[in-house]
């Protein structure tokens, strides 16, 4: 029984213990992370492959130990693989604390012990006379209204008591947290401490003494106040060591009432106890009318006398059970990977553990599961149980005095009780943040239940940022426009309860607004809050505008995005007016063709691009109407990527209609294809094979319509020619279509006569396009030029055979053997694997629309890299499919934006020396993938550094064969790893994202030599990253029309002069290009260029000869090469610019 793989067979370079910790930590250790990757990357081939362990016969063939047998019986039942298993146990090593750690944290918390019963008392005073505060030292809370019944004194706490994760184990790092529970003397609390704030106050005033003392304190390195789970109303005190231990942990002071102090009867949902008198200043009315329940508040005082007693029932429950423990752990990494558990209303670690406590007490989790099963069975109730509708609760007393769930479902949105039954441990949480917490369980779900082999590190080590994990962002800012929205939604009673905090009141209703405004358009509507920072004890609390900034995420549903219409009621309907009343002016009575008269509403969208971006219609309309909230407060990121594949005069489209126009063109050729008179042999299939065919050209082609003036006429080839003395013409690519004949005995066996027979149909086939359609056709031995509505498409005609009469070899003794050869390999590639790589992904766009516009903006940023060379648009556009096919812990992009993010996150992340990349196109592949994975491990060494496989293509990476090369591949890495931070982080900027086009512009300093071009010979000038203000006529008519005249094909100076360039100085050089519109070309002399050659008259190409130790070498002749850069390029090369500081000879 061998050793498992490691982890770093996984996706994700994710090989080194201190990686793993990194993911957790977010961004602290980036820098480490990303130089251990490069050196990986660039390490020798064999450096860093999976290599088998070596054992001996004995070892190999030893009897298993009554431990392993037990361990693999263990691994079977509660695990679904030994590998998991391991990387689970790993995991958990890297989040524990060590027992070292523990011992200091503990010294460390006596010695706060020590401390705190040290801080002396002060005289009883009113609240409201706070003169005796010393001047280093604010108050923690927002004192509105100022004024408050009620005295105070400081005494040191009855009890210090630690809570918490801490105390049960079930703490994760790095960010190591204790909580302790300072039990507030009886004697400072007076009996209505629960009205109108007093305990709340008399809790801050509690912790500013406290923080003066043990400020001036020289054990502590750093003493600052924080909010307890974003809660304004409940400030705790945040203690740092000094020195060297620092960051070793944070104790939190929370004070707390004593045992039984508040009334519980005073605190159910339905109860108040803030008078509205009191909170809007003003006098007691007295006409007897019933004041607001206050739930949330009167939950944050239940919260304080429950701390105990939550630490109390979480113990006996965990207890010694380490897999429950380890279940706890996983799912705080789980919701920390998912930024699921920041801030006030999180899905918090402490409620993940009380989930856990609730599924023991209900006999669906047993006390021996393991770490991994307590996580699959957490996961799967959350994915299963929708506690908006149906509450559970910790309690299971019959005492008729507790409230029913009922009472909490009216008062909160979101419902989990307790164990005694009044408090609500889910009062927080939004019911957008609960579904967003039961949509990524149900992904996990699936993903577990795949039994992927790199489920464990999708799973608990991707993390996914809300930038990546949603279609569309919405930032509003600033928060104060929420003041205006609780006026206009008549939110009063809110903010009274929640103390004034108007961000927390808007929330609730405002995503409810949104959801109903967006409907069938989104599958999930998700906020997220920026945590309150910590402040320092001398400065005025943050207020609830600080922040700056709420940001909603849309996870859109791609079915639900093409309707431009929503459609109401019948007008003589009663919800009719409701209608009216939610759309506004927007509503308005249409007839539709079944002659029913309805209320709608109609969004200005033409295309594609603008379909996706109705919801910012949506909701810019909505927030306006309902919420006071003017467009200019609302920051909405949705398409701004979308700009670099637009064409020159497409502002409002992405192009997917001009695919769609060309696409439609093809399938009316095809059908003329196949009904063609007159040939020989039937047509037995037209297949495309071209990108603008599986929509993925960046800039597709549109109908073209040539100036005549720009061009001489050849009139006996019916054919355009360009004029020297105008610019270089309009860029055309004919659009490549494989025609299968169908068999026959007639046709030869030899590959010559093949050749020749097929260049007699290529011919015929012209003749009979042009006789029985009269489309203008220009043929040649080997394809069929067709002009078809302003579209030209190249036609192959294919013989299914022909690779295999490549293959045949004849031995001297007339044997026949079959073997690949680099033609039939060609042929095969070209004819067969193209098109059927091209269908499948015809469909994946059926699916799923975003694919095309992912595939494209990837395209472009990797030509724009000027890595386009390098890479094959096949490879490409199966990256960008894997997207799609193989989301996790995703779910499939719906817009382009989310899906480059993921596509630059899959290129730094992937380990490409360890894995392949399966492209599991129309689902074909079930079983094979563990398979396809062995194989690969076997055969890695004569593989491609880069390896892509597919149903059709399981072993040889066809698409990756010749490139890119390991340099090239460990370039893109890096340019992806940090092209992805700049980028989210400029999507993520509330204020706009300033110069989008930044991660496309190339970073010019790593070319030795940089050639520059002039546009007027570069006929895709326009398409360039920053697209010129002025360009060149390139000779095309505005209005297309019919033409008889062949435009010039492929006709791009800038690549012709590429080619020659590799051909002549490839030994030499790289020569790099971005192909859309680039004005310059990068070369990077080769490693070994330099190196002194010995004297061979064979080598003296670009070379001279010198002396080195009295001997004839050969070394570049670097002046007459760029000398030769320029002459080669007479007329398109404006300058050639050496950077000499970078080599020398």
């Amino acid at each position: 029984m061998g050793p498992a793989p490691t982890r770093a067979e996984h996706r994700g370079t994710a090989g080194e213990p201190e990686v793993m910790e990194s993911a957790l930590e977010g961004t602290g250790k980036e820098g480490k992370k990303e130089s251990l990757k490069k050196r990986k990357m660039a390490g020798s081939p064999g450096e860093g492959l999976l290599q088998p362990v070596k054992l001996s016969r004995a070892e190999l063939y030893k009897e298993p130990t009554n431990e392993e047998l037990s361990r693999l019986r263990e691994t079977e039942s509660l695990f679904h693989s030994s590998l998991l298993r391991l990387q689970v146990e790993e995991l958990l090593k890297e989040v524990r604390l060590s027992e070292k750690k523990k011992e200091r944290i503990d010294a460390f918390l006596r010695e706060v012990n020590q401390r705190i019963m040290r801080v002396p008392s002060t005289p009883e005073t009113e609240l409201t006379n706070q003169a005796w505060l010393p001047d280093g030292v604010q108050v923690p809370i927002h004192q509105v209204p100022y004024t408050v019944k009620g005295r105070f004194h400081f005494l040191p706490p009855a009890q210090v008591t630690v809570v918490g994760s801490y105390l049960l184990g079930t703490c994760i790092r790095p960010d190591i947290n204790v909580d302790v529970a300072l039990t507030i003397p009886r004697e400072i609390l007076q009996d209505k401490d629960g009205l109108n704030q007093r305990y709340f106050r008399k809790r801050a005033l509690y912790l500013a003494h406290m923080a003066h003392h043990l400020a001036k304190d020289p054990l502590f390195g750093s003493v600052r106040f924080s909010y307890t789970n974003g809660c304004h109303l409940k400030p705790s005190l945040l203690l740092r060591p000094h020195g060297k231990d620092e960051r070793l942990v944070t104790v939190r002071l929370h004070p707390c009432p004593p045992p039984d102090f508040f009334r519980p009867c005073r605190l159910l949902p339905s109860k108040s106890n803030v008078r509205s008198a009191w909170y809007q200043g003003q006098s007691p009315s007295g006409d007897g009318s019933p004041e607001p329940p206050t739930p949330h508040y009167n939950t944050w005082l239940l919260q304080d006398t429950a701390l105990e007693s939550h630490v109390q029932l979480l113990s006996a429950v965990l207890g010694s059970a380490s897999g429950l423990k380890d279940g706890v752990a996983l799912l705080k990494v789980w919701l920390r990977q998912r930024e699921l558990d920041k801030g006030l209303g999180g899905f918090s670690g402490f409620l993940v553990s009380m989930v856990v406590a609730f599924l023991v007490s209900t006999r669906k989790i047993h006390t021996t599961m393991s770490g991994y099963q307590v996580l699959r069975s957490t996961l799967q109730f959350l994915a299963s149980t929708d506690l908006t509708v149906n509450g559970i609760s910790l309690c299971f007393s019959s005492d008729p005095s507790l409230p029913a769930l009922a009472d909490f479902h009216q008062a909160f949105p979101v419902v989990f009780l307790d164990s005694s039954g009044r408090l609500n441990l889910c009062a927080d949480i939004t019911a957008s943040t609960y579904h967003q917490v039961q949509h990524e369980a149900r992904l996990s779900m699936a993903l577990l239940d795949s039994k992927a082999d790199d489920g464990f590190q999708l799973l608990l080590m991707t993390p996914k940022p809300m930038i990546r994990a949603f279609d569309h962002i919405v930032h509003l800012r600033p928060l104060s426009r929420l003041q205006a929205a609780c006026h206009r939604l008549k939110l009063w009673p809110e903010l009274q309860d929640l103390g004034g905090d108007y961000v927390s009141a808007a929330l609730g209703p405002l995503t409810t607004l949104l959801e109903q405004g967006l409907g069938s358009r989104v599958q999930l509507l998700a906020h997220s809050r920026p945590p309150v920072s910590e402040w320092d004890i001398s400065q005025e609390p943050p207020k609830h505008r600080d922040p700056g900034v709420l940001t909603l995420g849309l996870l859109l549903r791609p079915e639900g995005l093409t309707s431009v219409l929503e459609l109401g009621p019948e007008a003589d309907q009663p919800e009719a007016a409701d209608f009216r009343q939610f759309w506004g002016s927007r509503s308005e009575l249409r007839r539709f063709q079944d002659g029913a008269i309805r209320e709608a509403v109609v969004w200005e969208a033409a295309s594609m691009a603008q379909k996706r971006l109705i919801p910012h219609q949506v909701v810019t309309h909505l927030l306006a109407l309902h919420a006071d909230i003017p467009d200019t407060c609302v920051h909405y990121t949705g398409g701004l990527l979308d700009a670099l594949i637009q064409g020159l005069k497409e502002t409002s489209s992405t192009g997917e209609e001009a695919l769609a126009a060309a696409v439609r063109c093809y399938d009316d050729l095809s059908r003329l294809l196949w009904g063609l008179d007159g040939l020989p042999l039937t047509v037995s299939a037209v297949q495309g094979a071209h990108p603008v065919l599986r929509y993925t050209e960046v800039f597709p082609p549109t109908p073209v319509r040539p100036a005549h003036s720009f061009y001489e006429q050849l009139r006996e080839r019916a054919s355009l020619l360009p004029r020297p003395d105008k610019p270089c013409p309009a860029y055309v690519e004919p659009m490549t279509v494989v025609c299968h004949l169908e068999g026959s005995g007639q046709w030869p066996q030899d590959a010559e006569a093949i050749r020749r027979v097929r260049a007699a149909f290529q011919l015929r086939l012209a003749e009979l396009l042009t006789q029985q359609h009269g489309l203008p056709c220009r043929a040649t031995a080997t394809h069929t030029d067709v002009l078809k509505d302003g579209f030209v498409f190249r036609i192959r005609v294919a013989y299914q055979r022909e690779p295999q009469i490549l293959k045949e070899t004849r031995s001297p003794e007339g044997m026949i053997s079959l073997r690949d050869t680099p033609a039939s390999l060609r042929l095969e590639r070209d004819t067969r694997q193209l098109p059927l790589l091209t269908s499948a992904l015809h469909g994946l766009q059926q699916q799923h629309p975003a694919f095309s516009g992912v595939a494209r903006l990837a395209k472009r940023w990797v030509r724009a890299q000027l890595l386009g060379g390098e890479l094959t648009d096949e490879s490409l556009d199966l990256v960008a499919a894997a997207l799609f096919l193989h989301p996790e812990p995703f779910s499939p992009p719906s817009s382009p934006q989310v899906g480059f993010l993921r596509f630059l996150f899959l290129i730094s992340t992937f380990d490409w020396k360890n894995n392949p990349l399966i492209v599991n196109l129309n689902n074909e592949l079930t079983e094979e993938q563990v398979e396809i994975r062995s194989v690969f491990l076997a055969t890695r060494a004569k593989l491609p550094v880069m390896v892509i496989v597919t149903p059709q293509d399981r072993k040889s990476s066809v698409w990756t064969q010749d490139r890119p090369s390991p340099q090239i591949l460990h370039q893109l890495v890096i340019l992806a790893a940090e092209a992805l931070p700049v980028l989210e982080k400029q999507l993520m900027d509330p204020r706009g994202p300033g110069d989008i086009r930044t991660v496309f512009r190339p970073p010019l300093d790593m070319y030795d030599v940089l050639i520059r071009l002039a546009p007027r010979h570069i006929p895709r000038h326009r398409q360039a990253v920053d697209s010129p203000a002025a360009s060149f006529c390139r000779g095309l008519l505005s209005e297309p029309g019919p033409s008889s005249l062949m435009p010039v094909l492929g006709y791009d100076p800038p690549q012709l002069y590429l080619a020659q360039l590799r051909e002549a100085f490839g030994h030499l050089a790289l020569f790099f290009y971005d192909q859309h519109g680039g004005e310059v070309i990068g070369v990077l002399w080769k490693p070994t260029s330099f190196q002194p050659q010995p004297f061979k008259v064979s080598n003296t190409k670009g070379r001279i000869v010198v002396s080195q130790g009295g001997e004839p070498v050969m070394v570049p002749n670097v002046e007459a090469i760029l000398e030769d850069f320029a002459i080669l390029g007479e007329g398109l090369v404006q300058a050639v610019e050496a950077r000499s500081e970078r080599w020398t000879v």
